[in-house]
């Protein structure tokens, strides 16, 4: 639900502030439910990082309107921890060196 609910704000936010595409890959929470780790990852930028950086800037913000997507389903809201997912780069560079 979390990844979910993350992947909607992000389609409405990557188009207007970040400018790139962004995709929520995995979402894992801790067993006491006080924090979300999201594995974020980034398309159409040449600096991926710094995409990273805006959003943790944002993170206050997102987990605001992430409550109020779930604040019916969930008694708290966990904190959002956010991390660059580079499976597909990594995947990507296997491919690369196979071929060759």
């Amino acid at each position: 639900m979390l990844q979910r609910e993350l992947a909607n704000i992000f389609l409405v936010d990557s188009r207007n502030i970040y400018k790139c595409m962004i995709t929520v890959t995995n979402v894992k929470v801790t067993p006491d439910l006080s924090i979300a780790r999201a594995y974020i990852s980034v398309y159409n930028t040449a600096d991926k990082e710094l995409i990273i950086k805006l959003i943790k800037e944002n993170t206050k913000d997102i987990r605001f309107r992430l409550g109020q997507q779930v604040r019916n389903q969930l008694r708290v809201v966990p904190a959002l921890e956010f991390f660059l997912d580079d499976t597909l780069d990594y995947i990507e560079h296997i491919d690369e060196l196979l071929k060759k």
